[in-house]
């Protein structure tokens, strides 16, 4: 019992440092929110944005962790393993606010995409039951992405 407590104790430390650090970048894009329904409706753009290394990375990192929330849909994963995927979509899109420049409308559209990757994660979190539609709206977002964003080394078909 000591052992798992020790086992234990680090990782609430870093999960408490994860939720400071999101609920820190959350605040400082809660305008942000607010793009996201415009988002996933408005027609993608005549030409796809330009994308940089951090937006590329941090996109690939969501759509891991967004994949493997699926074993949490079919009960092979617990909460806990789930809230640990979750924390590594909120560390992507932190990484992605701090390090990503882009143009403004393109910046607008990528905080569409953003928000609904940490209002998933969220709902993940705080549900008592596996937010099926708040994963679906996350792969969904997923599958805007390369819609909106030029990304050579995306595929579309990993989705």
């Amino acid at each position: 019992m000591r052992r798992t407590t020790l086992l234990c104790a680090p990782l609430l430390i870093l999960a408490g440092a994860l939720s400071c650090a999101t609920a820190a970048a959350q605040s400082a894009h809660e305008g942000h929110a607010a793009h996201a329904p415009t988002t996933a409706t408005a027609p993608a753009p005549a030409q796809r944005w330009a994308s940089d290394a951090p937006l590329r990375e941090g996109m690939r990192s969501i759509r891991v962790a967004v994949q493997a929330l699926e074993h949490y849909e079919h009960g092979h994963m617990g909460i806990a393993q789930a809230s640990s995927t979750v924390a590594l979509i909120d560390t992507a899109v932190n990484d992605i606010f701090a390090n990503c420049k882009l143009e403004p409308e393109a910046d607008v559209a990528l905080h569409g995409l953003l928000a609904r990757f940490l209002a998933g994660a969220e709902a993940v979190r705080t549900s008592q039951q596996v937010p099926v539609a708040e994963i679906a709206a996350m792969r969904a977002a997923l599958a805007r992405y390369p819609q909106l964003f030029d990304d050579p080394a995306w595929d579309a078909a990993t989705d």
